[in-house]
């Protein structure tokens, strides 16, 4: 265990060493790569819309389409330029600039795309998937090097970005829209196509509105509530549920121009001024950095040297009672336990340590390494208090009082190491028994880890909350290949009859899962996905849930952690800080649409 804090310490010692370096970075590539590229995908899909409505319309907007195109090949140059220069500020942005390199490398094929499109040898899904794949690879330049740092700046410039991806999914149903309108009629495919982009842009939206800083959400929800967005809802719906190929009378190419092109301008605009806020946010004065590396370093150092003091101790205790204790008190089993919850008394420590540096470090906004380095200490954490169950012990955390059931979800994404790839729908209206808590966010984090790790990197898993006759259930959704029948049955088989002797090879996630769900009461199921993934729901059954009050209060007796919770509870670790201030999970309470949590579990099929 010291060994990890020593390396923990001299990991969050050279970053805090290279933070000045990160500010620099940043700001420069906002500059000399992140306006071109912006500009880039905005001429891009103005192209790809043309050239649906071409091939749909037999050429009659041919002459709009050629201007498009010379406007997007004068996009290119800039991001050409930022590959072929030689920056010395961006030295530690090598990720960024190969990626660049393979936007341009992808882009030399795209005379080649307006040629087949020209010649007739491609039809309109093709030609469509081709500009996805260009403007996909302009998204895929941004990267953890865009934030620099993760802490709540870092969660803005995900959501900023996020937020830019949204609107790229309302840009590709105005493409298929505008091209079945000029076509005068809307296919199986494309409205299957359609219902599909609606429901995920709406989510996308919603999800990353939450991550911006109050201006962001303010300008967003005017947006949402304007009239003209109100229109577009609208039209959406009626195109919807319009049945046969028939467009909906009365929605012309002309009307749904004129109703989604506010839409796109108001979303476009507000990326740019939350990109902007945030990126003059983003310099600190070097004097500020220079203190906060010496605080890093200098009470990282005195948290090593007091772990190594306690295990020396620890070690001279065992070696000096070893030898006229009877065989029993320094078996195997009881060794182990000692050891392992002297640890979590370490990590306690270190995290109320990192808690409080981060508090201090708020107002200059706290640095990539103390986040990381609490991260990481979260995860040993976890890993710790997995040995202590596997052990069959129990872990010392413990809470008194209910706990909101969304600080326990923000609990265990904290404790999962992609995080960022995990959405959280923001309606909760339980509490959780503070008997439980431990064991739920364990339970949960197996469970998100499982899905993160079992699905392609480019996708999202999905946690939503759902009422049921007896409590509530928790359903996590991936995009994974899933599982074959036979697997699913052993893995459900295992979640319900965990074997005495052990978990079996490659099944200890879900063996501990198990032994967690049938401490607190939960039951835990695994089922075919709609997309290929899988899906798993943990049921949380009356008495172990809660309801809280209509308006999110907690119910009477009931207790919300402050959102600055620093210091633990009577028995235990209360949830920190790093939980609510993660950036991969930030909803609050009216923020989003509120029938966020019915979308995810209608979209994915799943009904508990």
């Amino acid at each position: 265990m010291a060994a990890v804090l020593l390396t923990l310490w001299a990991y969050s010692a050279v970053l805090t060493g290279r933070d000045a370096a990160d500010l620099v970075r940043v700001r420069v590539l906002a500059d000399t790569l992140g306006q071109p590229t912006d500009l880039l995908i905005l001429q891009l899909q103005r192209e790809r819309r043309l050239t649906a409505e071409t091939i749909a319309g037999a050429g009659r907007t041919r002459a709009a389409l050629a201007e498009a195109r010379d406007r997007t090949d004068g996009t290119v140059a800039p991001v050409r330029a930022f590959t072929e220069g030689h920056d010395p500020r961006l030295l530690t942005a090598g990720a960024v600039r190969d990626r660049a390199d393979e936007l341009v490398r992808q882009l030399t094929g795209l005379a080649t795309l307006r040629s087949e499109v020209d010649g007739g040898r491609l039809d309109r899904p093709s030609a469509v998937a081709g500009y996805d794949r260009l403007i996909d690879a302009a998204f895929a330049v941004y990267g953890p090097e865009w934030g620099g740092r993760e802490d709540e700046l870092a969660g803005e410039t995900r959501a900023v970005v996020a937020l830019a991806r949204a609107r790229e999914l309302l840009a590709r149903e105005d493409t298929l829209v505008t091209a079945a309108l000029a076509g005068g009629e809307i296919d199986d495919d494309d409205r299957r196509r359609l219902a599909e982009l609606v429901a995920t842009q709406r989510y996308a939206r919603a999800t990353a509105a939450v991550g911006l800083p109050a201006t962001g959400r303010d300008q967003h929800r005017r947006l949402v509530e304007s009239p003209g967005f109100a229109e577009l809802l609208r039209l959406e719906d009626r195109l919807l549920r319009t049945p046969g190929a028939d467009v909906p009378t009365g929605i012309s190419a002309q009307r749904w121009r004129v109703t989604v092109d506010p839409a796109l301008t108001g979303l476009r605009e507000l990326v740019i001024v939350a990109a902007r806020d945030s990126v003059e946010r983003a310099a600190p004065a070097a004097a500020l950095v220079v203190t906060r590396t010496g605080v890093v370093v200098g009470l990282g150092l005195i948290a090593v040297l007091v772990v190594l003091v306690g295990w020396s101790r620890t070690l001279r205790r065992l070696a000096d009672g070893g030898a006229g204790s009877p065989p029993e008190a320094t078996s195997t089993g009881e060794l182990f336990l000692r050891l392992t919850r002297r640890n979590q008394a370490l990590l306690r420590d270190q995290l109320t340590l990192l808690d409080a540096m981060e508090r201090r470090e708020r107002a200059a906004e706290e640095t990539a390494d103390l986040f990381r380095l609490d991260h990481l200490a979260t995860r040993v954490r976890r890993n710790v208090e997995k040995l202590v169950i596997l052990a069959g012990g129990r872990p010392a955390r413990r809470w008194r009082r209910p706990v909101p059931l969304l600080d326990v979800v923000r609990g265990a994404v904290a404790e999962v190491p992609d995080y960022h790839r995990v959405l959280v729908a923001p309606h909760w209206p339980w509490s959780l028994a503070g008997s439980g808590v431990t064991d739920v966010v364990h339970l949960l984090a197996e469970l998100i880890e499982n899905a993160v790790a079992c699905s392609p990197e480019h996708t999202t898993v999905r946690v939503a909350g759902e009422p049921g006759p007896q409590g509530c259930a928790v359903v996590i959704l991936d995009d994974g290949p899933g599982l074959a029948a036979a697997a699913l049955a052993e893995a459900n088989d295992l979640l319900d009859r965990p074997p005495p002797d052990g978990p079996p090879a490659g099944g200890t996630g879900l063996y501990v899962a198990a032994l967690l769900a049938a401490r607190c009461g939960a039951r835990v199921s695994l089922r075919p996905g709609p997309r290929g993934g899988t899906a798993a729901v943990v049921l949380l059954p009356t008495g172990l849930v809660t309801a809280t009050a209509p308006h999110g209060g907690p119910v009477a007796g009931g207790e919300a952690l402050p959102a600055r919770a620093t210091h633990p509870p009577a028995g235990g670790g209360g949830l920190p800080t790093r939980i609510r201030q993660s950036g991969a999970v930030r909803p609050a309470p009216g923020a989003t649409d509120p029938d966020i949590v019915e979308t995810t579990l209608r979209n994915s099929g799943e009904r508990t």
